[in-house]
């Protein structure tokens, strides 16, 4: 590793010939600094990150890509979808969409290592194949960087050039559960048995999830990420201290942050292990939780488009969703609130018009109750999903469009 100017760095990408393909840290993780020197530098160029959040380039001369799309992509005219379970984009880098630069933000410097800290996800797949293609890593190094652990932990050699920039993390905006959430949040925690293996996703409700346990005891957490409630978890004492949580990204506030910082107990893994159905399975009592914008009739979820236009990904749902059913004692369960304020429609359809992100789970709970899925036919699936789900307004209309798809409801 060669720590050089930010000047220096310029002329390096600027060097970079044709329209190269640059895979930076996503979430809350992003290399800013960097980013914005290559994008300088560089007149034209190709950015995949996961969840993006800020403000990006939307000018001529630039793609952004990405297989989940985070507030800092979503609506642009520059971008570019690629529909893939989270699991899978290692496999979309090393095949598909090769990158010719690797950026990423990483703990200062220890012991002839760094750690990428709150974001592993898909970038040592990343710096493997810019790697057999003979392209470049660059690191951002910043001493506000978690030190952690697992498949964090970067030997200085695998990476070409490096800046330093100290500045704080960026950290989500705290939105507290409102009343919808945390109803929905206590319908989900009592599916949750004792020395249960929690995922969960992102947004309100998962978070309200996690509230609702802080009970429990003997809890263990496998999951593509986890944010405060995880914390919140630790200190109620509701975690089992023997078992490491294992995840592949965190964002949160500067506490969390505080808290992964060399902490033995956490364990950051790439992708491919952490959202690996296979390796989900073997978590005993494994309960996935996701958000979904709508559900239908046929226990299908929509996590990824809204009126047709992509709105986020498949991201780990899908993986969780396998990995949960085919667990001893293991649930999958998709939350959602029954009605969309904004748009003020019901979150309940009878068969969803576009594309499905997930299927057949366990449970499918709104603030009105809960479905049982698995187990269940076709026909009391539907009614259980209109009676316990869909919101009171909803329910006959629900009714007779489901018997217009032919299935025969009460």
């Amino acid at each position: 590793m060669r720590v050089i100017s930010e000047q220096h760095l310029a002329r390096v990408l600027a060097g970079m010939p044709g329209r190269p393909r640059i895979v930076a840290g996503g979430n809350f993780a992003a290399p800013r600094r960097a980013l914005e020197i290559a994008d300088a530098a560089m007149g034209e160029y190709r950015l995949f990150m996961l969840n993006a959040q800020g403000e990006f380039p939307e000018r001529e001369g630039v793609d952004l890509e990405t297989p989940f799309v985070g507030a800092g992509m979503r609506g642009r005219a520059n971008l570019r979808y690629f529909p893939s379970r989270l699991s899978l984009v290692p496999n979309l880098l090393k095949e598909s969409l090769p990158p010719d630069v690797v950026i990423v933000q990483t703990s200062a410097p220890s012991a002839g290592t760094v750690s990428l800290g709150i974001e592993v996800n898909i970038l040592p797949a990343a710096i493997e194949a810019v790697r057999a293609r003979g392209g470049l890593v660059i690191a951002q190094l910043n001493p506000q960087m978690p030190y952690t652990f697992g498949d964090a932990v970067l030997a200085e050699d695998e990476i070409d050039y490096a800046i330093e920039v100290d500045e704080p993390l960026a950290t989500p905006v705290p939105r507290p559960p409102g009343e919808v959430a945390h109803l929905i949040g206590e319908r989900v925690a009592r599916l949750v048995p004792e020395h249960a293996t929690l995922q969960l996703g992102i947004g309100a409700v998962p978070d309200a999830v996690l509230a609702s346990l802080l009970d429990r005891r003997g809890l263990g957490v496998w999951s593509e990420m986890f944010s405060d409630g995880v914390l919140a978890l630790e200190k109620a004492g509701a975690l089992d201290t023997g078992a490491p949580i294992t995840a592949s990204f965190a964002f949160g506030s500067r506490e969390l942050y505080d808290w992964a910082d060399r902490n033995e107990r956490i364990r950051m893994l790439r992708t491919e292990k952490t959202n690996d159905p296979s390796l989900i399975a073997r978590r005993p009592r494994m309960v996935s939780v996701n958000s979904a914008l709508q559900v239908d009739l046929f226990a299908q979820a929509n996590a990824s488009r809204v009126r047709g236009t992509i709105y986020s990904g498949f991201g780990g749902q899908t993986d969780f969703v396998v990995g949960a059913l085919h667990s001893p004692g293991g649930h999958a369960v998709i939350a959602l609130p029954s009605w969309h304020p904004r748009a003020d429609v019901s979150t309940v359809l009878a068969r969803l018009a576009g594309p499905v992100t997930s299927f057949q789970h366990s449970y499918i709970v709104s603030e009105q109750g809960a479905a049982t899925v698995w187990g269940n036919d076709a026909v009391s699936q539907a009614e259980q999903i209109i009676d316990n789900v869909a919101h009171p307004s909803a329910r006959d209309e629900l009714r007779e469009q489901g018997r217009e798809l032919g299935l025969p409801l009460a």
